[in-house]
């Protein structure tokens, strides 16, 4: 029932064309892998319920295109984004140097200050990586967002992205009390030090 949640967030899918964008949506959000996903067009958009800390989230997840011809179209859907997920494929180190790219076009649209941001690092079950981790937590931390290694084929890290960066967002209120139908606060028990991450992330 709607009238369970604690609140609802919006989240964004950024970067490059081809790194995994949507194959990491659909296996969140659907559990389910497409070997043969085509290029997204425009934007694509899920929902998804989270249980955060015993409290129910609903995730409006926004998923935009990477294609240079579709851009004009995205701006719209950054307004008013709690949280956003920067993916690149560890093994093209192209889309791992566009990233500062996409970050900036992130903090030009952005409406939140206080907006969190997660890079993922997608595909690490292929054979050959052309961006380490050690690498790209480098850029993370110089970027103050969280880090994750994921694979939307085996589903390795794809959960604990999501969860992670929800909670991040929970325990940054002013991100997303005022959308609360009953204003609920979470304490701060409710507010554990320990990540969700299972290993996969680092909180840089």
């Amino acid at each position: 029932m709607d009238e369970d949640i604690l609140t609802t967030l919006k989240i964004l899918i950024i970067g490059e064309s081809g790194v995994g964008k949507s194959s990491l949506l659909l296996r969140f959000t659907e559990d389910n892998f497409d070997p043969e996903q085509t290029l997204t067009i425009g934007v694509d958009f899920k929902t998804k319920k989270l249980n955060i800390d015993g409290s129910l989230v609903k995730l409006a997840i926004w998923d935009t295109a990477g294609q240079e011809r579709f851009r004009t179209l995205t701006p719209s859907y950054y307004r008013d984004a709690q949280g956003a997920i920067l993916v690149f494929d560890v093994s093209s180190y192209a889309t791992f140097a566009k990233l500062e790219m996409w970050l900036n076009e992130l903090e030009t649209y952005s409406t939140k200050n206080d907006i969190v941001k997660m890079v993922v690092g997608n595909k690490i079950d292929v054979d050959k990586r052309e961006v380490s981790r050690e690498e790209a937590m480098r850029f993370a931390k110089r970027h103050h967002t969280l880090y994750i290694e994921a694979s939307a084929k085996t589903k390795d890290g794809v959960q604990a992205a999501f969860e992670e960066l929800v909670h991040k967002i929970i325990q940054t209120p002013n991100l997303w009390e005022s959308y609360a139908l009953n204003n609920i606060h979470l304490g701060s028990k409710d507010h554990p030090n320990q990540s969700s991450c299972a290993g996969y992330c680092s909180l840089v």
